[in-house]
C-alpha cells in the first residue's frame, strides 16, 4: 500500500474511533504505530521501533521516550506521546529537549495521534529547535503534506535530506506567515513601497490609509481571479481527469520540479523540428505535468507523469487516447520523438 493509500486509511480511522481514543495508550494504538507502519518501520522488531526508550540524562536517572525509531542501528527518531485531545506544546516536549542533546538522534517528534510535530537543530546544533519545521495533520492534510512526509520513510530516510528540507521548511512557513499578515493588513513599509511608485505628492496620512485599503483589497481580487482563472481553464477541459485535477485549486500542491522542467525541455527541443520552440509552453496540474501547443488545453502534445516517487511515465497521445509510457528519466523522452513529432502534426491539422 502507498504512503497516500496509508494515510488515508488512518484518517479514516481516525474519524471513526475519535470518541473511544481518549487515552494516551489508545491514541499510541490506533493511530501512532499505524502512522510509523504508514512510513514503513517495522513496529513489530524492537531493534526499529524501540518502546519505552531509556536514557540517563545528567542527574535524571531512568527518563523514557514513548518510541525511539533506530535507521540500520543508529538512532534517529525520538517519540514523545500525548493524549488525542492535548494541546501539543513546548513544556509537553520537555523530555525530548533533554534527549535531544543526549542522544544521536537528529530528528524528535511530538504527536498527541493526530498531529505530528517534527523537530530537528536547525537553529543550533545539538539543541532541539523551540518550532516544529514541520507539522503534519492526520486531520486536515494536504498531498504537499504527503510530498514533505515522504522523506521520513524507511526505504528512504536520508538525514542530510532532512536537514535541507527542514531549513527550506522553516523558512517557507516564515515567510508565508509574513505574507498571510501583509495580505490581511498591508503594512506601512508595503504600503510606502507601492504608493512611492505610484504617487508623485507627499504621502500624507490620507494618502497612507487609502493606498492600504486598495492595496488588501487588489490583493483579494488578485488571489479571487486567479482562482477563476483555473476554474475556467478546469471547465474546459477534454475529459473529466483533468477538471477533477484542475477544480481542486489549491496553489501548495502544485509545484513544478526540475525534472518535469528536463521533460519539458527535451520535448520542446524534439517539437521545435517543425513548430517554433515559443508555441510550445508547460501548464502543471496536480498528479501531471502537460506540455502544450499555443498554450491550449485542447492542444495537449504529451503529459509528464513525474510525481510518483518510485515510477515515471511520458503520456503519448492520439487523439484523445492517452498511452503512459514507462520512462527511467527525461533522457529517455528522445526516444520517443517519432511519437511526439506525430501528435504535433495532428495537432496542426
Amino acid at each position: 500500500m502507498t504512503l497516500e493509500a496509508s494515510i488515508a486509511d488512518l484518517q479514516n480511522k481516525l474519524r471513526e474511533y475519535r470518541e473511544m481514543l481518549g487515552t494516551e495508550e489508545a491514541a499510541k494504538t490506533t493511530l501512532v504505530l499505524p502512522f510509523l507502519r504508514a512510513l514503513g518501520y517495522d513496529i513489530f522488531d524492537p531493534s526499529e521501533v524501540r518502546a519505552e526508550f531509556t536514557c540517563d540524562v545528567g542527574t535524571k536517572k531512568g527518563e523514557k521516550v514513548d518510541y525511539a525509531i533506530c535507521v540500520d542501528g543508529h538512532l534517529s527518531i525520538l517519540i514523545e506521546c500525548k493524549p488525542i485531545n492535548s494541546k501539543l506544546s513546548l513544556e509537553q516536549a520537555s523530555q525530548l529537549f533533554r534527549y535531544f542533546s543526549a542522544t544521536d538522534a537528529k530528528v524528535a517528534l511530538l504527536t498527541n495521534g493526530i498531529i505530528y510535530k517534527f523537530y530537528t537543530d536547525a537553529d543550533r546544533t545539538n539543541r532541539m529547535d523551540d518550532q516544529p519545521f514541520f507539522t503534519f495533520d492526520l486531520d486536515s492534510y494536504r498531498k504537499s503534506d504527503l510530498k514533505n512526509l515522504a522523506p521520513f520513510q524507511r526505504s528512504d530516510f536520508n538525514l542530510d535530506r532532512i536537514a535541507a528540507q527542514a531549513g527550506t521548511l522553516k523558512l517557507q512557513g516564515q515567510v508565508s506567515s509574513e505574507l498571510r499578515k501583509e495580505f490581511a493588513e498591508p503594512s506601512g513599509e508595503f504600503v510606502r513601497m507601492v504608493a512611492n511608485r505610484l504617487h508623485d505628492g507627499r504621502l500624507t496620512e490620507a494618502v497612507r490609509h487609502r493606498y492600504q485599503q486598495v492595496i488588501a483589497t487588489s490583493i483579494a481580487a488578485l488571489i479571487r481571479d486567479s482562482v477563476n482563472d483555473r476554474l475556467q481553464s478546469a471547465m474546459s477541459q477534454p475529459d473529466e481527469q483533468n477538471s477533477a485535477d484542475l477544480v481542486d485549486v489549491d496553489f501548495e500542491e502544485i509545484e513544478t520540479t526540475q525534472v518535469e522542467i528536463d521533460g519539458f525541455n527535451i520535448i520542446r527541443a524534439i517539437g521545435s523540428r517543425i513548430v517554433p520552440a515559443e508555441r510550445i509552453g508547460i501548464r502543471d496540474a496536480k498528479s501531471y505535468c502537460a506540455v502544450l501547443l499555443d498554450d491550449n488545453n485542447r492542444k495537449t502534445i504529451a503529459r509528464l507523469h513525474f510525481n510518483s516517487l518510485t515510477s515515471r511515465y511520458l503520456g503519448i497521445f492520439e487523439g484523445k487516447a492517452e498511452e503512459r509510457r514507462s520512462i527511467s528519466s527525461p533522457v529517455e523522452i528522445y526516444s520517443h520523438a517519432d511519437a511526439i513529432l506525430a501528435r504535433i502534426r495532428e495537432l496542426e491539422r
